[in-house]
């Protein structure tokens, strides 16, 4: 079997290639496409749970504790600790967050509207479907 035959050749070949555009955009702000990424799952006006962060972009809890260190040194997010519940902590951003959370949005909506204005909505329904059920499969077998 040729691996350009295989389903994950072509999610892989792809992701490669979104990872490496992300990362590029990233760069010219000092930043990675993994910041970018946190930035964009913290919940904007309440801030996120830390333990919810890992398993909501599928990151190992070792990979995210680096990179909010990261984050927190260079002031684009803070922790703070629940009211009712101490062990529980908020991730929240600054006002530097908010202002590279846009840039991040910014840039994903632009390679949104790239691939919207090239590929029919139709068959990007059918994508959108089968991924879906790719993730299904995934999660019912691991």
């Amino acid at each position: 079997m040729k691996p350009e035959e295989t389903i994950d050749f072509h999610i892989r070949w792809a992701w490669y290639k979104i990872a490496r555009m992300y990362n590029d955009e990233a760069a010219k702000y000092g930043s990675t496409m993994a910041v970018g990424y946190v930035l964009l799952s913290i919940d904007f006006e309440n801030g996120t749970p830390s333990t919810k962060l890992g398993p909501q972009m599928g990151m190992e809890p070792r990979s995210l504790t680096r990179i909010l260190k990261s984050m927190e040194k260079k002031g684009v997010i803070y922790k703070k600790a629940d009211k009712n519940d101490k062990r529980m902590v908020y991730i929240h951003l600054t006002e530097l967050g908010k202002e590279k959370r846009e840039i991040a949005k910014q840039t994903v909506l632009k390679f949104n509207n790239i691939i919207y204005e090239k590929i029919p909505h139709a068959k990007l329904n059918v994508f959108f479907e089968v991924m879906k059920k790719v993730n299904q499969i995934l999660d019912e077998k691991y």
